[in-house]
């Protein structure tokens, strides 16, 4: 009888926590600032509790409720008061800037020289002579302009026009033919199988993915 209530328990914990990572919304883990990173933490360690607790679990259920209710009313706070998010969220902070490295903004963003220097090579910069501006965002992440001399170059700099580029559409995945991609192209079964013959397969259930290019072109990959 306990076994069925702490599988009954496991269940509507995780149960809960889905819904309520629903309602707060999907964020990457570079992405969460810092009360979505402490709430996360703390309704996870509640949901385990919830999980194995058998004289009373609506307290733990209530708890993870409250954390998630908060982190709505403060998302929805931030939303409609932007003055408000520094406080809640933080603020961006200038690291370096024209060559000149700000201590006093480490240490307000908690990172030391080191750390630094280990970001900037994360985003690929090994020189700080190649650095215009570094600025240390409220989720951890540092974010980098280059030095106008050092950006990469682009079609624009050169003054060439290049087409509009689209998405490209699978149009088979795992050996399965995805008809609703197929019909927002405006093509059938029929039109698909002639180009996997004509690309030296039989049938979709030899192909791993089938892509559909904006250049137009059916990129098919083979199930190994």
């Amino acid at each position: 009888m306990e076994i069925l209530k702490v599988v009954l328990n496991a269940a509507l914990s995780a149960l809960a926590l889905f819904i309520i990572a629903k309602i707060i919304g999907h964020k990457q883990m570079s992405q969460l600032d810092f009360f979505d990173y402490i709430t996360g933490i703390t309704i996870g360690s509640i949901a385990a509790e919830f999980a194995t607790e058998l004289e009373n679990p609506l307290k733990p259920l209530t708890a993870m409720i409250i954390y998630g209710t908060i982190t709505v009313i403060l998302t929805y706070i931030c939303g409609k008061a932007p003055s408000a998010r520094k406080y809640i969220n933080g603020s961006p902070t200038i690291i370096m800037d024209s060559g000149k490295i700000y201590r006093k903004n480490m240490k307000k963003a908690k990172i030391d020289l080191s750390e630094f220097m280990m970001m900037c090579r994360q985003e690929g910069y090994f020189n700080l002579n190649d650095i215009q501006t570094a600025v240390f965002e409220y989720n951890g992440r540092l974010t980098v302009l280059p030095k106008a001399v050092k950006r990469p170059v682009n079609p624009s700099d050169m003054n060439l026009k290049i087409p509009p580029e689209a998405i490209s559409t699978e149009v088979i995945m795992d050996g399965r033919i995805l008809d609703e991609n197929l019909k927002r192209l405006g093509f059938d079964a029929q039109w698909l199988q002639k180009q996997i013959e004509r690309q030296g397969f039989k049938s979709a259930k030899e192909i791993l993915l089938g892509v559909y290019g904006c250049d137009s072109r059916l990129t098919l990959f083979k199930n190994i």
